[in-house]
């Protein structure tokens, strides 16, 4: 078969590779033909390499091979790396090897092109996986109708950009947002902007409720949520108050970073993320993270089945 190598800060693209992949083995032995390892040492790595695929058709084998490109220390001696090369360039026909780097995002790391094993594995099939600038709204946009085609669904032009101003360039979120329409759509495949604003929570609504969290006003708080609930389910309102979270303990970590960079690191639009620093200015990350926190631990009970009452698990937290 083939040899690759998969790097970028877009883990998600790289993930959709993987599974495009392995939907390609035969499912009753797919235990048996998919192994995963991360940054194994050398000799679990090349008795992998060196693995001949039994009678159950393909075997794919992924690395994930961070520590061989991003750390300091030496991790492999050169007789090792040219028993790797070797196997490489022996590759049974059957066996497919990918090696993954995932770069952490926006930190515009790049594996390490000067090592020897970089030069080896990047001869076969190398492809990048960047992370599409929150400015590229047509990049965006394109992704999302070839991604919306593979899920069966269609949006239309007006649809497509209120999903790109609600979520931004975060493509997992997006993923979900469009399971979330064909389920809404059903049995048409043909998603509208209407469509799209209703199931997509929107930042103003959610800012409704997290402001009022934060100033302390909590019977204000449940009201906003209780209307949210109308439209929502509890798991779907955590979930997007979380996400905005995390973009508020991002930029209230790095207000002195230039709105430029914010918009890199959160997805937001420049004006979004203004208003975000003056309505958060008096408001403590310490609050943020802790308000984080409790939603989190409630997700996780409502989803364990630990919670008898949902609604009342959530206003627990939110109030808590």
């Amino acid at each position: 078969m083939a040899v690759y190598f998969f790097y970028g800060e877009e883990d998600y693209n790289i993930d959709l590779e993987l599974e495009k992949m392995s939907s390609k083995l035969n499912p009753d032995f797919k235990s048996m033909s998919l192994q995963i390892l991360d940054n194994p040492d050398f000799s679990t790595l090349i008795n992998a390499l060196r693995t001949t695929p039994m009678m159950f058709g393909d075997m794919l084998t992924i690395i994930n091979a961070e520590d061989y490109f991003l750390s300091n220390k030496k991790t492999f001696e050169d007789k090792e790396l040219d028993e790797i090369e070797d196997a490489l360039k022996n590759n049974p026909e059957t066996l497919n090897i990918v090696f993954v780097v995932k770069l952490p995002r926006n930190e515009k790391k790049t594996p390490d092109a000067r090592r020897k094993l970089y030069k080896i594995v990047s001869k076969y099939n190398k492809k990048e996986f960047p992370v599409i600038s929150p400015f590229k709204t047509a990049e965006i946009a394109n992704w999302i109708k070839l991604h919306a085609k593979s899920k069966g669904i269609s949006l239309n032009s007006e649809a497509i950009e209120l999903l790109v101003d609600s979520i931004g360039n975060n493509l997992r979120e997006l993923d979900i947002e469009l399971d979330k329409l064909k389920l809404l759509a059903y049995p048409a495949t043909n998603i509208t902007k209407n469509m799209v604003s209703e199931i997509c929570t929107s930042n103003e609504d959610l800012f409704a409720l997290t402001e009022m969290l934060m100033i302390g006003a909590r019977d204000k708080a449940l009201l906003e949520f209780k209307k949210l609930l109308d439209k929502k389910h509890p798991l779907e309102i955590l979930s997007a108050v979380q996400t905005m979270l995390r973009k508020w303990i991002i930029i209230k970590t790095n207000k002195s970073r230039s709105t430029e960079e914010l918009v890199k690191l959160t997805g937001m639009k420049e004006y979004g993320i203004k208003q975000t620093l003056l309505k958060l200015k008096n408001t403590s990350i310490a609050d943020i993270v802790k308000l984080k926190e409790n939603l989190f631990e409630t997700e996780y009970k409502i989803k364990s089945a630990e919670a008898l009452d949902i609604e009342s698990e959530v206003e627990c937290a939110l109030i808590r």
